[in-house]
């Protein structure tokens, strides 16, 4: 999404090094190869060791050439992926962030993200690591997980959603989510409210927000003075992060100030608004119309 103007606002060294740290399918990175020169090296990473599996097949002959470097990481470990990539921390001409789930994995029933078709309760970005969200909702008290869709799916009416996905007689699939959710709530509202609740159940599951605070200034570490980070976020909750981040460099409400008042940041904002999908874009993929990417250059 937003791929032309991903690509106009980060690249400042056609020749350079480039992250893509949320590789998903590998379309970005696919992008970046394409619009860079023959010598420049795309690093992409990923938690989800199905994406890279993805990504490898698509982007094997870049692979095979060297110009494209897959690496199984997190956000946390950015700084050692690039160093297994064979670049030095702080050479980084750009990183490209890419928040949330990917299409792919949305449209995986497999996989457990969303409410279109029956599958696993599972959510896990990395299925080998951590607990699913079958097991987290069993763990939780209806207090707590009321909390959680409340939190990170910013819906009103958590706590009879949360009663009611407590109270269901079997919660191992995401067609039973789904059938708690819809006998909790007004038949209008079911549509919004099961986004709601599955967003927010995922956020938690894969320690989303968690995720973007290791991102950010792990992405500034590898940056190179001049290179350029720029973060697509798909709702509120991602995009206030970032846009604090990316003005400030940091995630403070108050930024760091000069003895004369004026603003210390190592950041220096290139978009000064979100850039948003055209109508074109939006009528060829609905998805595109939540996406906000913002840009910021690291100063010297």
């Amino acid at each position: 999404m937003l791929l032309a103007e991903t690509l106009d606002l980060l690249i400042t060294d056609p020749a350079g090094v480039y992250i893509d740290g949320t590789l998903g399918g590998g379309g970005h990175s696919a992008a970046l190869l394409d619009a860079l020169a023959p010598e420049a090296t795309v690093i992409g990473i990923d938690r989800d060791p199905e994406a890279l599996s993805v990504a490898r097949q698509r982007l094997a002959e870049a692979e095979a050439s060297g110009r494209f470097v897959p690496v199984h990481a997190t956000f946390a470990e950015m700084s050692r992926a690039v160093r297994e990539a064979g670049v030095d921390p702080g050479t980084v001409s750009g990183v490209l962030l890419d928040l949330g789930v990917s299409s792919r994995q949305l449209d995986s029933a497999a996989r457990g993200f969303a409410f279109s078709a029956s599958g696993p309760l599972d959510m896990r970005m990395n299925a080998a690591s951590g607990e699913s969200a079958a097991e987290m909702i069993a763990r939780l008290s209806a207090e707590r997980l009321a909390d959680v869709i409340y939190q990170y799916g910013e819906e009103r009416r958590s706590r009879g959603i949360a009663r009611a996905i407590k109270n269901a007689e079997r919660m191992e699939t995401t067609g039973d989510l789904a059938d708690a959710v819809r006998a909790s709530v007004p038949t209008r509202d079911e549509v919004k409210t099961l986004a709601r609740v599955f967003q927010g159940l995922r956020i938690a599951v894969n320690d989303e927000m968690g995720q973007i605070e290791d991102a950010l200034p792990a992405a500034l570490k590898v940056l190179r003075p001049g290179g350029r980070l720029a973060v697509i976020a798909y709702h509120s909750l991602e995009d206030r992060p970032a846009k604090r981040f990316l003005r400030h460099g940091s995630f403070d409400a108050q930024p760091e100030k000069d003895h004369y008042g004026n603003v210390v940041s190592p950041l220096a904002p290139v978009t000064r608004r979100a850039v948003v999908a055209s109508a074109e874009e939006i009528a060829a993929n609905p998805r595109a119309r939540s996406a906000r990417l913002r840009v910021a250059e690291k100063t010297a």
